[in-house]
């Protein structure tokens, strides 16, 4: 199992993160966003084998694929490095995922879940974006924005990453169901992030997730229209009508 950590900047809130998470984890990436303080090294002295890459490009979905790449677990459970996640919970996420789940999907809305964390007008934008996903593409989420997840290597091979920022959480989402994965909600609670402030903005990524949402219900669209043109019983009557060339081709 490997857990992968995305960090820039984050060497004071690194301690509270590996404190939490547990002995029994076989792989722990760490992907630097080229930090300009301590957080490789305080990574290294807390959890001696770490894995360390750097980030070839930015955004939080560009330090997430880059980690998937280079996790080597069965199992990759995502956890923020600014102490808002309780590694405790990790238990929860691979249990769900060995009784036969594909992708456990952190909620802090879901019966046992919570967050100290969330203005009022991030709460309603998470709201409304979970519903858009639900209603459009079939899901049952109850929480649409948050990181927290963990899923089966395989997965990767059917959802095709391919963003760079805080909206990789939302296509992660969107694109297990529309692959016909078997996604297990978590409970889950976010605690406030203990030093630093957040690269978070409710509106600018709110936009960016909602423009994620519409780009996926299009492609999925076209999708159904090229599946239905090429099962038209129309066109399986169609026969190709060969040349009067090659008519004559065949009698000479």
């Amino acid at each position: 199992m490997s857990v992968v950590i995305p960090a820039m900047n984050e060497a004071e809130n690194l301690p509270y993160v590996f404190k939490t998470l547990p002995d029994w984890i076989h792989e722990v990436v760490l992907v630097d966003g080229n930090s300009t303080d301590d957080t490789v090294d305080v990574a290294r002295e807390l959890w001696p084998d770490v894995k360390v890459v750097r980030q070839r490009g930015k955004g939080k979905g560009d330090a997430l694929i880059t980690g998937f790449e280079a996790a080597t677990g069965d199992i990759i459970v995502m956890v923020d490095a600014d102490g808002s996640a309780d590694g405790n919970e990790i238990l929860s996420y691979v249990s769900a995922l060995v009784s036969g789940a594909d992708f456990a999907k952190g909620s802090r809305f879901a019966n046992g879940g919570g967050t100290d964390d969330m203005t009022p007008i991030r709460k309603l934008g998470n709201w409304a974006l979970c519903t858009a996903v639900n209603r459009k593409f079939g899901a049952r989420y109850t929480d649409l924005c948050y990181g927290y997840n963990a899923f089966w290597r395989h997965c990767l091979d059917k959802i095709d990453l391919d963003c760079t920022g805080f909206e990789v959480e939302t296509l992660m989402n969107i694109r297990v169901v529309k692959a016909g994965l078997k996604v297990q909600e978590i409970p889950s609670h976010e605690y406030l992030r203990i030093h630093g402030t957040s690269n978070l903005r409710a509106v600018r990524d709110g936009l960016r997730v909602l423009k994620v949402i519409l780009k996926e219900r299009s492609n999925r669209r076209a999708l159904r229209r090229r599946t239905a043109a090429a099962h038209s019983p129309m066109l399986d009557s169609v026969r190709p009508v060969r040349s009067a060339h090659s008519v004559r081709g065949e009698a000479s």
